[in-house]
């Protein structure tokens, strides 16, 4: 069975893709970085209704060493590894640019930026054909923020998500003949919008600039993740997909 890493997989989008890609036949490992009995119950749960191996690897994306041993464990588990889906993303310091601590600013990027570009060159370490690899696919969830800027809100984050979009890019082009794609997912205004780090009520007030009238739901963005980690989507790599309702 193929298999798919998935960071920051304990709730939300990464919970919700990696339900999706074991009901495709994928074997999951489920990464998080606090919430270890919650990532052990989904990987029980995916185990116990689609019959494919799971299992919860803990790691703090942005500590190299983590990383490493996260990827290890998991090539160990599974016996390779075929999809990583960048997923673990932060978004501390809501307001205006000139409020944003050095602190928010810092944290965000070492997740969302440098945690994502280790992991991914962890990835193609042990996916590339040069390297005794069998090839294999990275998805990247990155947001609308990097085409919109999120100006009075996130502009860090944005900024950090923009560095992500530049990684799709570069890499596409530096590992297709390894046999790696390297794809992005843009979620829009989700309903579960940044969890701790959003102002109650955002979603409402901001849903009716989205030309679909709604926010979003995790499982609209794992079915886009999903397809772009499979064969279906063969001759795609450098590609966008935004699923932001037309925002």
């Amino acid at each position: 069975m193929p298999t798919m890493l998935i960071t920051g997989g304990s709730g939300g989008i990464g919970a919700a893709t990696a339900l999706a890609a074991a009901e495709a036949g994928w074997d999951v490992a489920v990464n998080y970085r606090s919430r270890g009995d919650v990532a052990a119950e989904l990987a029980d749960r995916i185990t116990a209704e689609t019959g494919q191996h799971a299992i919860a690897v803990g790691a703090d994306v942005a500590v190299e060493e983590e990383v490493i041993s996260m990827f290890d464990r998991t090539v160990t588990e599974f016996g390779g590894i075929d999809c990583l889906v960048n997923n673990s993303g932060i978004a501390p310091g809501f307001g205006p640019f000139v409020d944003v601590s050095l602190a928010d600013i810092e944290a965000t990027w070492a997740v969302n930026l440098t945690g994502a570009f280790i992991c991914a060159r962890e990835a193609v370490r042990r996916m590339a054909r040069s390297r005794g690899g069998a090839g294999g696919s990275i998805v990247n969830v990155s947001s609308r923020a990097a085409a919109i800027g999120s100006p009075f809100e996130w502009i860090h984050y944005a900024a950090s998500k923009s560095g992500l979009d530049t990684l799709t890019t570069g890499l596409s082009k530096e590992v297709a003949s390894d046999g790696i794609r390297v794809n992005t997912v843009r979620p829009g205004l989700m309903t579960t919008d940044f969890g701790p780090w959003a102002p109650e009520g955002r979603t409402e007030r901001l849903k009716p600039g989205v030309p679909m009238g709604r926010g979003g739901e995790p499982h609209e963005i794992a079915a886009a993740i999903v397809w772009l980690a499979s064969d279906e989507a063969s001759y795609v790599t450098g590609a966008f997909i935004d699923v932001s309702g037309g925002r």
